[in-house]
């Protein structure tokens, strides 16, 4: 009997397809408008979007030019209890609401105000729940903090993986040893130490670990974008996430006009940094004028897309992996179950096996033999992502519509309501069963929410009595 049901279980576990996920990929994609249906699609194909926490621990110790949290934010005490109790609501309406698996963002202020313990068990809970957890950082942290996030009480590893988002630009103001950054390229040695810390902890203790790396873009940084990709792409970073500024959230650190720095504008640079074009409709996340995505790896120095948009081909293949392979759960699976149920998909459709035996032959042309073995088959995913968040102006007249179920007559609040339907980033809201786009949390619910967290959670502030000038040196 105990074999029996074993084998069930491992049956079950090994399926390549998710029925409850088909379902809520069928919702997801009735739910986009129109113009966010394109044969690139992911949402309502491969994935439901990611996700992301609130009110948590809005606290964060640098100060950035834009922020997006409101003026409150700074004055709510971080609560190891209170993060817990709401990470676990929130992911609970997420299962519920939005399937089995997603990825799911750790953020609010700065994460590593955490306590390493409370930390370790908000991921915990998060996995608990099928989300695959990213923790959002400044970086600006020690490495004994790291170890004892990913290292229990006891001195035993109690994560396998650990997944960090690191925001670092010039435009964040208190980072220890460079308040001030003159430059982007000033910022690259704690970009790398930041990575560096990684590396070892994986040489040390096994952990493994994938890390993005965010920046805000502004006029003020716009033409270093490209250094940055040129100088970091090796660090260990798998992903570079560019966000041109928005007016949103607390309006004192808007500094620049911000809107100089268009998406055009920025994915160019990234473009040039990179040192190739970056076809963004192979894969789409959403609205592409909220989300640009670029999927590729380096071989050396040179960056290769996985599909090329220019080759029919390369576009079949896209075509056939959301027909053969969009409802087998990817994400958070251990590798040996995941190998099964490709098999298993593999073994329902046949002809996925030569489609990819030629996309595989494609790609070594595109990169070239003599390439790959000077770089001894070594192959760096890396992928270039830009988000574009909307100005607060747009957003609560768009969204306070959209609540009474009315549809915009004027073009720039229509296009407001459309990206809004087709967000790729979406948070809880427990306490009424809602879920809602990141832009819409920012503009419209964070100011009152954190004035509530800001009672609830009081900072307590111990001030210590000045000391007195020191007497002046003696003359000899």
């Amino acid at each position: 009997m105990g074999i029996l049901t074993t084998l069930r279980a491992l049956e079950r576990a090994t399926r390549p397809t998710d029925p409850e996920l088909a379902d809520v990929l069928e919702r997801r994609w009735a739910e986009l408008p129109d113009v966010a249906r394109t044969p690139g699609q992911v949402l309502g194909r491969k994935a439901v979007g990611c996700e992301g926490t609130h009110g948590v621990f809005p606290k964060c110790n640098l100060k950035c030019t834009p922020c997006y949290h409101s003026r409150d934010a700074n004055r709510v005490r971080v609560d190891g209890p209170h993060t817990l109790e709401q990470v676990r609501a929130q992911m609970a309406l997420l299962r519920r609401l939005r399937g089995p698996r997603a990825h799911a963002q750790l953020i609010g202020g700065e994460v590593s105000l955490l306590q390493p313990d409370d930390h370790a068990a908000a991921l915990e809970v998060m996995r608990e729940h099928g989300r695959e957890p990213m923790s959002f950082t400044h970086g600006d942290f020690d490495e004994e903090y790291l170890t004892a996030l990913a290292l229990g009480p006891d001195g035993r590893r109690r994560v396998n993986r650990l997944s960090f988002a690191a925001h670092f630009d010039k435009f964040m103001y208190g980072r220890r040893g460079i308040e001030r950054p003159e430059s982007e390229q000033a910022l690259n040695l704690y970009r790398r130490r930041f990575a560096d810390m990684f590396v070892r902890l994986r040489r040390e203790h096994g952990v493994r670990f994938f890390l993005a790396h965010n920046m805000t873009v502004t006029p003020g940084n716009l033409d270093e974008v490209a250094d940055v990709v040129r100088d970091c792409h090796s660090m260990g970073y798998g992903m570079f996430s560019f966000q041109p500024a928005a007016f949103l959230g607390d309006e004192r650190r808007w500094k620049e006009s911000y809107r100089e720095a268009t998406p055009d504008a920025v994915w160019a640079e990234i473009e040039r940094g990179a040192g190739t074009p970056l076809d963004y409709r192979v894969f789409e996340n959403g609205d592409v004028r909220c989300n640009r995505t670029a999927y590729g790896f380096y071989v050396g120095r040179r960056w290769y897309p996985v599909l090329d948009g220019g080759d029919r081909r390369d576009l079949a293949v896209r075509d056939a992996f959301f027909r053969y392979f969009g409802n087998t759960v990817f994400s958070g699976t251990p590798p040996a179950v995941l190998a099964v149920r490709l098999v298993r998909a593999v073994a329902r459709h046949p002809a996925a096996v030569p489609l990819a035996v030629r996309w595989l032959g494609r790609t070594v042309r595109r990169v070239g033999v003599g390439r790959l073995l000077r770089n001894r088959l070594r192959v760096r995913p890396v992928t270039f992502v830009m988000h574009q968040f909307m100005d607060a102006e747009d957003v609560a007249p768009a969204w306070e519509m959209m609540q009474r179920g009315e549809q915009a007559d004027d073009p720039r609040l229509r296009e407001t309501q459309e990206r809004l339907t087709a967000c790729h980033y979406a948070m809880a809201h427990p306490e009424d069963g809602s879920l809602v786009p990141a832009c819409v949390q920012h503009a419209v619910l964070d100011p009152a929410e954190n004035a509530e967290l800001r009672t609830l959670l009081p900072l307590v502030e111990v001030r210590t009595p000045k000391r007195a000038p020191a007497d002046p040196p003696h003359p000899q």
